[in-house]
């Protein structure tokens, strides 16, 4: 029983060493197209954490009408506002609030003592400040506050804001797309070298065939093999991942531009994306490695 576990893997090392030159070519395939998937996911990553954080801090402020400035009707907008759909959180801030944030928005303390006398005179409207489920409904939901009766006026940011979030989230999807047409394009590599170590060993395969060696029991060495081919080939890549993207988070400080786009903190980061790495090395070569052999098999029955 124990034998028999081992055997498709002493026979994948075998195979590994056996055909060394096709299987390093194979190797280095892998590798390099981990480097560019190692690449487009911390990127990919970051980047939806950059877009979190730019829709959590553009939010539509909404000003109430003078007329309209009573707690039944405030609260009356407010709740209609909530039953948006689309919409996170309402928070609501007094007019003495918004004079106050005005003030404190002066680091000259000539400037605040100037405007202290329109605090009694507040020219300031209560508002409401809305945060979005998805930052590309901004100007829709802004839309649709507008008609609310008691608004006074609505800013979100423009267009430009609705655009930059929308850019953010297309780089992400062709990030991901692009990963996976590389994973498609390794998968073709492994199943080319796994064919030529099939052809090499043509013979030794009849001969299993001829004393009754099922399907199952041929296959296996070969996927085995193309799993560590797989595995060998993620290695310089786990690596890269490791030291690259830590030294990137130091040198920076941990943000970009701003600290408004903060990175991942690298760990555990680097290990999830280690793992991933290593898990889709190995699985790129074994689907290479099955449909390689299972291909041979039909076309030799």
């Amino acid at each position: 029983m124990i034998s028999r576990f081992f055997r498709p893997l002493r026979e994948g090392f075998r195979g590994v060493f056996r055909h060394w030159a096709m299987s390093f070519s194979s190797a280095v395939a892998v590798t390099i197209t981990l480097l560019i998937i190692s690449l487009f996911m911390m990127f990919t990553m970051n980047m939806r954490q950059f877009t979190g954080q730019l829709e959590s801090s553009v939010q539509i402020s909404v000003l109430i009408d003078y007329n309209s400035e009573d707690v039944s009707k405030e609260d009356e907008i407010g709740l209609a506002i909530q039953n948006i759909d689309g919409v996170k959180s309402v928070t609501y801030s007094s007019k003495d609030d918004e004079f106050q944030y005005y003030l404190d928005s002066f680091s000259d303390e000539k400037t605040k003592e100037a405007f202290e006398p329109f605090k009694d005179d507040n020219p300031m409207h209560d508002a409401y400040y809305v945060e979005v489920t998805d930052g590309t409904q901004l100007e829709s939901i802004s839309q649709q506050i507008e008609t609310i009766d008691g608004v006074y006026k609505v800013n979100y940011g423009g267009t430009s804001a609705v655009q930059l979030i929308s850019a953010l989230k297309t780089i992400r999807i062709v990030g991901a797309v692009l990963a996976l047409a590389l994973s498609l394009l390794t998968i073709f590599l492994i199943q080319n070298t796994i064919k030529l170590t099939i052809l090499a060993r043509a013979d030794e395969i009849a001969i299993m065939r001829n004393v009754g060696a099922k399907n199952g029991f041929i296959r296996s060495p070969f996927v085995v093999e193309g799993a560590i081919i797989g595995a060998l080939g993620a290695i310089i890549p786990i690596a890269a991942t490791y030291y690259c993207y830590t030294y990137i988070y130091n040198w920076t400080g941990g943000y970009v531009i701003s600290k408004m786009f903060t990175l991942i903190s690298p760990f555990p980061f680097v290990w999830y994306v280690s793992a991933a790495l290593l898990v889709l090395g190995m699985l790129v070569g074994l689907i290479g490695s099955f449909c390689s052999v299972t291909k041979y098999l039909r076309w030799k029955r």
